[in-house]
């Protein structure tokens, strides 16, 4: 009986993974929380060095990951810099946008749930 299972020649090689679809479908689907982006906006005011060290103590970044982000907000006008479950994501926008006004710079983030 074990050859019932095996693909035989002239079988549609892609019936094992139509079979294997079916039974994907068949289990109950846990559904992901939505995720969350925190997007940077570019200013004309805050200092880049700033932008550096706000991405550093926020987000763990690097030196290096933390400027290349830094620049990609200076020349785009605005870039994702993490993608969050949805408490995170504005509790990280909430504390870098207090800590920016706290240090009298514009600089802002907002959050957008991700596509």
């Amino acid at each position: 009986m074990s050859g019932h299972w095996r693909a035989q020649d002239g079988d549609d090689p892609g019936l094992g993974e139509d079979r294997g679809v079916a039974v994907a479908e068949a289990k109950p689907k846990l559904k992901k929380p939505p995720m969350y982006k925190v997007i940077l906006l570019n200013d004309d005011y805050t200092p880049m060095e700033f932008v550096v060290h706000v991405l550093e103590i926020f987000f763990g970044m690097n030196r290096e990951k933390a400027t290349q982000v830094m620049l990609a907000v200076h020349t785009q006008g605005s870039a994702v810099v993490g993608i969050f479950p949805r408490d995170i994501a504005e509790t990280k926008s909430e504390q870098l946008n207090q800590y920016a006004q706290d240090n009298q710079h514009p600089l802002v983030s907002r959050v957008e749930m991700t596509d």
